[in-house]
């Protein structure tokens, strides 16, 4: 398959290298003609995975129409928060796409204006294609690096087109896995950044192993009375996309999320760390968009609620703990 893959942050160009890798055609357009610049002259990308070459036949490009021709699927790797900008650039470039069938989201939050998933605004602002999402637990590094990793691609394709894609993305270091349930894979994709705040908070608290042990069932817990309250299926939150990238998320030493949960407990509201890094903490707008949904539709969400008023409210670390801690009782 022909891939375009619009995003060149560390997951974008992580995927661009393994299919890459593959033997697939593959281009990578990055959202500034400057960075487009930097990387084919160095192929490398210094700014998010330093130290991964590009293998010779990958293409890069700072702009998206020529690019459009030849794609039949576009990867969608930017921040939630801009993909509403992205669908722009793509619909004005539809114009050359005649081979596309496929927008596969890359992207783990929600749309914060509109609290809408990625696929929900891809099929809004780009209409008449087939729509996925590849999620699960997979650090950008380690996929470049051509470490295991395996993943969910859940799509609302024709089986003929969903196959093809699942063995377009698999080799001997990546192993796909399909689902047809297209809310549940993406909604276990941005909640689990929610608690891997948490768990961070727990690092930065030291609070020991008991408690991140407890941490991870609870969460898994809400996660699956939010993504089902929400249109998800049961068991998709206990696959890839949700238990397997819960446990990545809260332990790793690559992720952000659990980082910044592990700062903010260590020093008074590091603010900065949202503010100036190069790559995007999903997990703390994650927060404030299904704070909204849970007050719109009447959601409980305990351990979600008390990391918003930290995240938000200023609320201590250990006082959000005691609040979890006292509440009422009951059986598992």
């Amino acid at each position: 398959m022909n891939f375009c893959v619009l995003g060149a942050g560390a997951w974008g160009t992580a995927m661009a290298i393994h299919l890459s890798r593959i033997g697939h055609p593959v281009t990578l357009v990055a959202r500034r003609m400057e960075h487009a610049l930097q990387l084919a002259s160095q192929r490398e990308n210094q700014d998010y995975l330093p130290g991964i070459a590009f293998g010779a036949d990958l293409q890069i490009a700072g702009e998206l129409k020529s690019v459009m021709m030849e794609a039949e699927a576009i990867l969608v790797a930017c921040p939630s928060k801009t993909l509403d900008t992205q669908c722009e650039h793509i619909w004005t470039s539809l114009g050359s796409a005649q081979r596309l069938k496929l927008l596969i989201s890359l992207c783990k939050g929600l749309e914060p204006k509109q609290l809408l998933r990625p696929t929900q605004i891809l099929r809004k602002r780009l209409p008449g294609y087939s729509y996925g999402v590849l999620s699960g637990p997979t650090f950008a590094r380690e996929l470049a690096s051509g470490k295991p990793t395996a993943a969910v691609l859940a799509c609302d394709a024709k089986e003929s087109l969903l196959s093809k894609s699942q063995q377009a993305f698999s080799n001997a270091s990546l192993r796909i896995y399909t689902s047809r349930d297209v809310i549940g894979v993406e909604l276990g994709g941005c909640l689990k950044n929610i608690y891997a705040i948490a768990a961070g908070l727990c690092n930065g608290l030291q609070l020991g192993d008991n408690a991140k042990a407890a941490l991870l069932p609870r969460a898994l817990k809400e996660m699956i009375q939010l993504g089902t309250a929400l249109g998800g299926c049961t068991k998709t939150f206990y696959g890839l996309s949700g238990l397997g990238d819960l446990v990545a998320t809260c332990n790793g030493q690559g992720s952000r999320n659990r980082t910044l949960g592990q700062k903010w407990a260590e020093s008074p509201k590091p603010t900065h760390l949202i503010a100036s890094g190069k790559e995007v903490v999903e997990g703390y707008g994650a927060t404030a968009c299904f704070f909204q949904l849970c007050q719109k539709r009447g959601l409980k969400a305990p351990i979600l609620e008390e990391i918003y008023r930290v995240l938000y409210q200023n609320k201590a670390p250990s006082a959000a703990l005691g609040t979890l801690m006292g509440r009422t009782l009951k059986a598992e």
